[in-house]
């Protein structure tokens, strides 16, 4: 049995900065997730992928945020079990919780903060014939090294912001882009959307609107892709291309978390963000992307918001009759377990074979 003060599922951005803001209270944290490395999304599918939204950096590429996570929850010590899925909850007669995963590991705390980002999730994939052979070959629906399209023709479809920041990104990079969408409008930032004009007008993308990309060709890998233009009059137009990336968003699912009593809307957890992001279930958390309240933002630097408040309440629960006076990080400075200050070992990272 793995025991610790806050159990966090999901090692993502908000649960890797819920660690920072729980050691600043001296509470423990451990973290169950079921992919094989800490990082969620930003390091499974687009680490190579920059950021601008996150406070004081201009830019910061995905890959790199997490690396400046782990480096910055150093040292609180936390634990990690990686590679497996949580599955149950069973609340105890003093009031813990304890979580089983996959693999039959069990983890017990007072506190347990849901950070789980889209849940799992599946790329939603286009209506294509013989879709699943050109799968691996030349077809992808993920980006995670950029470099690997260095010098190639890559067509991409879709309309949202992975579509154009992705376009944008190759730009430079690629022999040619080619941004397909259905509609002359696009759901990403106003900025993005400006971009790919910009880019249009000087060359670097070819844009093709309204249109979608309708067949695939090449015998043992894909070779090219066949473009249907809706405006009057259509028509189809051929490109030979190394490259087709269709960025049509992902299907999130809970998994088991579905099925634990939480009040579940939209395929989200509802919780109550007037005060501390609590679900239905006392002593149970839902933070980041995972969560749903009136006005929720899916955004990074809200789920550190989120982690920050969620853990002050989680003190409070444990701790009830303690009284936590808060100190600025500029005046208390930041002292692990051991009192050091920064020296304090590496995350243990629990992996399975």
């Amino acid at each position: 049995m793995i025991k610790t003060d806050i159990l966090i599922i999901g090692a993502g951005p908000t649960g890797l900065f819920a660690v920072f803001e729980a050691g600043l209270l001296q509470l423990r944290c451990h973290i169950i997730d079921a992919l094989p490395q800490p990082g969620g999304q930003l390091a499974e599918i687009y680490p190579k992928k920059p950021i601008y939204d996150i406070p004081g950096f201009p830019e910061v590429l995905a890959g790199e945020l997490v690396d400046n996570l782990m480096a910055q929850i150093e040292p609180f010590q936390p634990g990690f079990t990686l590679g497996e899925r949580a599955e149950t909850i069973e609340k105890q007669e003093d009031g813990t919780f304890v979580v089983t995963t996959s693999e039959g590991t069990r983890h017990q705390a007072p506190v347990v903060a849901i950070a789980g980002g889209l849940g799992s999730f599946e790329p939603r994939k286009p209506l294509l014939k013989n879709l699943e052979f050109y799968e691996g070959r030349g077809l992808t629906y993920m980006i995670r090294d950029p470099e690997v399209y260095r010098g190639k023709e890559v067509v991409i479809a879709g309309g949202g912001d992975s579509a154009l920041d992705w376009s944008i990104f190759l730009a430079d990079i690629a022999g040619g882009v080619t941004l397909v969408h259905r509609r002359n409008e696009f759901r990403g930032a106003l900025d993005s959307v400006e971009k790919v004009q910009v880019l249009k007008d000087c060359g670097k993308i070819r844009l093709l609107t309204p249109a979608e990309v309708v067949h695939l060709e090449g015998k043992d890998k894909l070779e090219a892709v066949v473009v249907r233009r809706s405006a009057e009059p259509s028509e189809d137009i051929r490109i030979e291309t190394d490259a087709f990336v269709p960025l049509f968003g992902l299907s999130p699912k809970l998994g088991p978390i579905s099925n634990w009593g939480l009040e579940i809307e939209k395929n989200a957890i509802k919780v109550d963000n007037t005060l501390d992001y609590q679900t239905n279930i006392p002593g149970i958390y839902a933070i980041g992307d995972v969560n749903t309240y009136p006005g929720k933002l899916k955004l990074i630097l809200c789920g550190f918001h989120e982690a920050t408040l969620m853990c002050q309440s989680a003190y409070q629960r444990i701790y009830p009759d303690k009284k936590y006076v808060m100190k600025y990080t500029t005046v208390g400075g930041i002292h692990g377990f051991d009192g050091s200050r920064k020296e304090a070992p590496k995350a243990v990272i629990r992996t399975i074979d």
